[in-house]
């Protein structure tokens, strides 16, 4: 079960982070040169819908796995090594962030973007933009913890 666990933890590691490093340094930029406004927020707002269940379904995974290998694995929180605390601590505050823009800017950008709202759906892409790069960077983080850690904090 423990191979399994891993390897569900890092497949959903991979999705997530790898969904939002194509769609922040890939599509944004290509977006931003070739589509209106209007167009380009209404892309964004139907990415937003087909990606964001995956992200929900990796956040479960990925939390799932995590806690279960921590215990299951490693004999829990007291006993595992300082990038694990990391990991987990960062994860958990990637999590808040995705939450919060799925609950807030996403869904007021769809909105906004149903009434052809563009001055408010451009200002909740922005909102939603800067943290998705912030996410972007703490789960690029992440996989320079998890893949170096135990050598940095042996």
């Amino acid at each position: 079960m423990i191979p399994v666990a891993f390897s569900l933890h890092v497949l959903s590691a991979a999705i997530w982070v790898g969904g939002m490093f194509f769609a922040y340094m890939v599509l944004r930029p290509i977006a931003a040169m070739q589509l209106e406004p209007p167009e380009r927020l209404a892309l964004w707002s139907n990415v937003f819908s087909k990606f964001f269940p995956w992200v929900w379904a990796c956040v479960v995974m990925l939390l799932g796995t995590g806690f279960w290998l921590v215990y299951n694995k490693f004999g829990g929180f007291e006993l595992v090594a300082g990038h694990i605390h990391i990991m987990t601590s960062v994860g958990i505050i990637m999590t808040l962030i995705f939450i919060y823009v799925f609950f807030w800017p996403a869904r007021r950008l769809s909105a906004a973007v149903e009434q052809a709202d563009w001055s408010n759906a451009a200002h909740f892409l922005a909102q939603a933009r800067l943290l998705i790069g912030v996410n972007l960077l703490l789960g690029l983080s992440i996989i320079a913890v998890a893949s170096g850690g135990r050598y940095l904090f042996s």
